[in-house]
């Protein structure tokens, strides 16, 4: 009988472990069969298949080697040899994240010069704005906006002498044949002047300010090819696409410490002084043949030459070699490319796919070029100056959270540190005004000081930016050191944010406004109050920042849970949410269907709240649709639309967003955003793209389906790997 229920035992236990050893072969199988179906995607064919070709001179698609920090802005010769031909198309800029010049404040003006005093809501607070008079105060205004700004470090480009003795125009730069391998990094110009070949290759350093260059040609044998260096003046305007000279006895150009195979260019420009160190191959002749134009000519009569330049802002030894930089720019983005996300739409049948697709991947490296600094960046990144080169806050957004939503977080924190370093400048602003904590500042420069500006003093939803980001790093790290590191600057925020509502008696309950712009920039300050999206992004911040006291073992702060219980309800009307309380009639006046569509924020980055009517918006999101002037827009505002037709489970219309038929929304050749003569590349547009293509593919907080923003009627293949969802 023992040896009946011995054996009955060792049988179910062998049973047993059959059935598991079974369930866990089929687990495998199975396993195997979701990676048959979905292997990794090939990130190198991905990024190849969208290599950049140029085969003509076109003054809007100059192409850009750099590292996030630098930028270098070339047109068809790899170099910068035809600058005027580009001036109004996208500029050949040379800039860095260190380079920055004041004009001399010969007038002594004074920051208080700017300010005007407004009474809102029984409250006398003073705003940094553009005042006409006095005369002084309008000129204090001017030189405020304009100081400190950006620099244009200089120009590089190729000077090319004919049989005749004349120097070759971009007319005489024939059969081109231009590669942007963003895999490497590697910028290859091919083309001919009079029928002789000349190819340059251009690689800018990932870890320094520097590109190197290799020039081939028989050109070269013939001394036909030099360089040349010319260094440009701010021209003090909105915009400065390098070219400008000004007086010259205001800016120096010094050649220092010339040596066989190298030397220094020492720049002075007022009080600002910066260097450029070079090195060459072979032996080199170096002359300034004007004040301000250094000519490099190779002496050695090589079919070959190579050269590097390095800008500091202190002199150096040397510039890295064009080996050493090729290798460290090969090395640095393929580790870039490998990490984070990727997003394959190869055999998906809509036409749109493959345009799709190119905008990603052109965008991943713009943005890793133009925006991955320690700093905000401004709007045109890191080839010429918009807005005088100064940075806008509300965008800072658009231009950094797709990396943390693309699993690049790292690259977002460099920018969001900088906080750290304008958060007295922050709090001084608040205290002027009489709010508690950190009050951001809108148009700023690396200081943290507030630039005049008429819209941008009152705008406020770049408040919570500080908190998304945060939140974001946090999620992503699970860490409680980030808690640590950005508590004060949440706390901080969250402390301005409280404190500026108004308590409105009568209707028991917090206003926003008055005494506020939205980020739909055509409603007047001192009438305006109670933005949707910005009521929505203000109940958002302040209970996340709540979280992060409880995550802490703090306790709530009852100021701030009041406010979120009792802040305004959303304003509509008919049916449809009301861009502001204050403008009931925002969508049959022309006035107000102009610029952002910014009540769609609501439900675009942001999650559904308490307040949200998922109906309410989805005929808000169609009113829109049908009156808006999309003339007016912005390159952000349709990946806005696209993040909140997804969340409406509307993937038709999110994609007709991307692609909506407006100049704003064009994507040129080299993958940046056109917008008009005036901006001719938008970076937030592509950031924007970057994010809103994220959620389609990853979703959002709550969100069940795969693939939310994109139809499931088999048109779209989407493969994608190492995103994240948005909140």
């Amino acid at each position: 009988m023992k040896n009946e229920k011995l054996e009955m035992k060792k049988s179910i236990r062998f049973t047993a472990a059959a059935c598991v050893f079974a369930f866990c072969f089929l687990l495998s199988a199975l396993s195997c069969i979701c990676i048959a179906q979905n292997p990794a995607i090939d990130r190198e064919s991905l990024v190849r298949r969208h290599t950049v070709h140029i085969s003509k001179a076109d003054s809007l698609n100059s192409l850009t080697v750099g590292n996030g920090q630098f930028a270098f802005t070339a047109d068809v010769t790899g170099l910068q040899s035809f600058p005027a031909f580009y001036q109004k198309g996208v500029p050949l800029g040379t800039q860095s994240e260190w380079g920055w010049h004041s004009f001399p404040n010969t007038e002594k003006y004074r920051r208080e010069e700017t300010l005007r005093e407004y009474e809102l809501e029984g409250k006398k607070i003073t705003y940094c704005v553009q005042v006409k008079e006095p005369e002084r105060s309008r000129k204090a205004v001017d030189y405020f906006r304009q100081n400190p700004h950006r620099l244009q470090l200089g120009n590089i480009g190729l000077e090319i002498t004919k049989k005749d003795g004349s120097i070759a125009t971009i007319e005489d730069i024939r059969d081109i044949d231009q590669q942007l391998d963003m895999w490497t990094g590697k910028l290859e110009s091919r083309f001919a002047v009079e029928d002789i070949p000349v190819t340059v290759t251009t690689y800018a350093h990932q870890q320094q300010d520097a590109i190197a260059v290799q020039i081939n040609s028989p050109l070269l044998t013939e001394k036909r090819i030099a360089l040349r260096l010319h260094f440009p003046y701010p021209n003090g305007e909105f915009k400065d696409v390098g070219i400008f000279e000004g007086d010259s006895a205001r800016h120096r150009s010094e050649i220092n410490k010339p040596s066989m195979f190298g030397g220094s260019i020492r720049r002075t420009l007022d009080t600002t002084t910066y260097f450029v160190q070079y090195n060459y191959s072979s032996a080199s002749r170096v002359q300034m043949r004007r004040q301000h134009d250094c000519i490099i000519q190779p002496t050695a009569g090589n079919a070959n030459y190579e050269i590097s330049f390095s800008f500091t802002p202190t002199e150096q030894k040397y510039a890295p070699s064009f080996a050493e930089t090729k290798a460290n720019s090969a090395g640095q983005w393929n580790k870039f490319w490998k990490s984070g996300g990727a997003i394959d739409l190869s055999g998906s049948t809509d036409k749109r796919a493959a345009e799709l697709e190119r905008r990603i991947v052109l965008s991943q490296y713009i943005t890793k070029v133009q925006c991955a600094s320690a700093y905000p960046p401004q709007e045109t990144g890191l080839t010429f100056n918009s807005w005088f080169g100064k940075p806008h806050l509300e965008m800072h957004w658009w231009h950094a959270v797709h990396y943390a939503l693309w699993g690049r977080t790292e690259l977002m924190e460099k920018s969001l540190d900088w906080y750290f370093t304008v958060a007295k400048k922050a709090k001084a602003l608040a205290k002027r005004q009489g709010f508690d904590g950190l009050r951001w500042q809108k148009m700023t420069d690396h200081d943290g000081e507030e630039a005049p500006s008429s819209v941008g003093a009152f705008l406020i939803w770049q408040q919570p930016h500080l908190i998304y980001m945060a939140e974001l790093a946090y999620r992503n790290k699970k860490d409680k050191k980030i808690l640590n590191k950005y508590k004060d600057l949440v706390f901080g925020t969250a402390q301005f944010m409280a404190s500026f509502p108004t308590w409105d008696t009568a209707g028991k309950r917090y206003n926003l406004g008055k005494g506020l712009i939205p980020a739909q920039e055509c409603f007047d300050a001192v009438k305006t109050f109670n933005p949707t999206y910005e009521l929505a992004y203000w109940q958002w911040a302040l209970t996340v920042a709540q979280q992060w006291r409880q995550r802490l073992g703090m306790p709530r702060e009852k100021k701030w849970d009041a406010v979120i219980k009792q802040l305004s309800p959303w304003p509509q009307a008919n049916g449809v949410y009301l861009a502001t309380e204050s403008t009931p009639d925002c969508y049959t006046n022309e006035r107000y269907i102009t610029d952002h569509p910014a009540v769609l924020g609501a439900y675009s980055s942001l999650p559904a709240c308490n307040r949200l009517d998922t109906t309410v918006m989805k005929n808000t999101y169609d009113l829109i649709l049908k009156v808006w002037k999309w003339e007016t827009t912005w390159g952000w505002d349709f990946p806005l639309m696209a993040m909140t037709a997804t969340r409406l489970h509307m993937p038709d219309k999110a994609l007709d967003a991307l692609f909506m038929p407006v100049q704003t929304n064009t994507y040129l050749a080299n993958g940046h955003n056109y917008q008009d003569d005036r901006l001719t590349i938008y970076l937030p547009g592509n950031g924007g793209l970057l994010s809103a293509v994220a959620m389609m593919c990853a979703g959002y907080d709550n969100n069940k389906k795969s693939n939310p923003g994109f139809p499931k009627d088999g048109s779209w293949k989407v493969k994608w790997e190492g995103l994240r969802p948005m909140f």
